[in-house]
């Protein structure tokens, strides 16, 4: 979810961190009784480890071969530090959740991770999870597949719809010159309100270019990728539309990048990014916040001319590994462990039921499985058809680096009304591809 992967490499820690975390592998596999012991790093996050040890339990009755130890990743400094300390420590587990594609390239590149697709089972799992087309946007630059997404959270953008019908507006705008009209509308009739109040737009963070750059150009490019393995290979249009229509709000003053506390609840800006999971906080927070009435959701806005159906954008999307240093039999056992969870939509059934997060399914809309979840729960039917439209993040190891850029050069300049977006798009692909190289 919103939050940071700090990238630090593992030589500088001290292997203690992971203590109590899990076994070195070494101590790991078949026992005298016949049993194969794996051990499963969780996110950590108790639901997600409520949900992992449930399973384990069950898939145990029937794969009593089988062992498996459900543990958090260490928090601190950040799990992906605690898994390369892990790594360097010869203490890492046979396989854990929380990997985002970034990351997971940084840990296929150092031969860390086992390429799923040559384990026998991959292409089983696949199809009978109905995942073809989402797993699609997870294959890696050397055409490997390291990850198993588990969820996808298709990042959606938020709208006031209760202001919006104040405008003379029922329903959310598709396109850019859609929502310049609202902007010059919103300041019309409320000077002191903005149609974007949001402080991570002025701050060069890598991850925050996800919830707002990323949606946006996926859209614009029709989920075009922006990096493949060592090559910028961006829409060089999309890229520079995207900044544009970002400074056509700045000039309409319909942008506010600064730290204000709870700025769309309060109604202070009218359109913000809204993942699945803000509305249990919502619930209890913000009771107001009621879907159709106060708010409603949207897929990005696309620039003019461009079909405003099945419009892609960015997902929050994190998955399974299995890691290099488990031993053949952990591997086969692993294997077995995933091929049993994601035979049964049940599982995915409970683990939405939850957490809230997507399954990563093709049919997460149409699959009688979840039809009684979603009626329960109409706020996530959005997420769920969008799932197929979602496109993951970039594969690179150094996308910290990368999408800070997308900051420093491009979007943060825009915002600030310090560059043209032109000549910030170009500053940004020049970082890139020297960085690249």
């Amino acid at each position: 979810m919103k939050k940071g992967a700090s990238l630090l490499f593992a030589a500088t820690m001290a292997v203690s961190v992971l203590s109590g975390c899990g076994n070195k592998g070494t101590e790991q596999g078949a026992g005298n009784d016949g049993v194969t012991t794996i051990e499963f790093w969780a996110a950590p996050n108790p639901t997600q480890q409520v949900y992992w040890e449930a399973v384990a339990k069950e898939f145990e009755k029937e794969n009593p071969e089988i062992k498996v130890n459900v543990s958090a990743i260490k928090e601190s400094p950040s799990s992906e530090a605690s898994i390369q300390s892990a790594i360097a420590g010869k203490s890492a587990p046979t396989m854990s959740e929380n990997i985002n594609r970034g990351f997971a390239a940084q840990l296929a590149e150092s031969k860390a991770l086992v390429p799923l697709n040559e384990l026998e089972g991959w292409d089983e799992i696949v199809s009978a999870r109905h995942m073809t087309e989402t797993v699609k946007g997870w294959t890696f630059a050397d055409g490997n597949q390291y990850v198993l997404p588990i969820y996808s959270n298709p990042m959606l953008f938020g709208w006031r719809l209760d202001i919006l019908k104040e405008l003379g507006v029922n329903e959310p705008p598709k396109t850019y010159s859609e929502m310049l009209d609202v902007a010059k509308k919103l300041k019309e009739k409320y000077p002191e309100k903005y149609v974007w109040a949001k402080a991570d737009l002025a701050d060069p963070t890598a991850w925050k270019r996800w919830f707002d750059f990323f949606m946006l150009y996926d859209a614009a490019s029709e989920g075009n990728n922006f990096i493949e393995g060592n090559n910028f290979v961006a829409d060089d249009k999309a890229g520079i539309n995207v900044l544009t229509f970002i400074d056509n709000l700045r000039k309409e003053d319909a942008l506010l990048a600064k730290q204000v506390t709870d700025p769309f609840e309060t109604g202070l800006g009218i359109f913000t990014d809204i993942g699945p999971w803000t509305f249990t906080y919502w619930a209890e927070k913000f009771p107001e916040m009621k879907y159709g009435e106060t708010f409603t959701l949207a897929a990005p806005p696309v620039p003019d001319g461009m079909s405003t159906e099945n419009v892609k954008t960015f997902a929050d999307t994190k998955g399974l590994v299995i890691y290099a240093s488990a031993t053949d039999e952990q591997k086969k056992a692993a294997m077995e462990f995933m091929k049993w969870i994601y035979s049964d939509p049940k599982n995915d059934l409970e683990w939405l039921e939850k957490t809230s997060l997507p399954p990563a399914r093709d049919d997460l809309a149409t699959n009688e499985a979840f039809t009684t979840f979603f009626e329960k729960n109409p706020v996530l039917q959005p997420y769920a058809e969008a799932v197929p439209n979602a496109i993951p993040s970039i594969d690179n190891a150094k996308y910290n680096e990368l999408q800070t850029y997308i900051g420093q050069h491009a979007v943060n300049p825009v915002v600030k009304g310090e560059v043209d977006p032109e000549k910030g798009w170009n500053e940004m692909k020049k970082a890139i591809e020297g960085d690249l190289k």
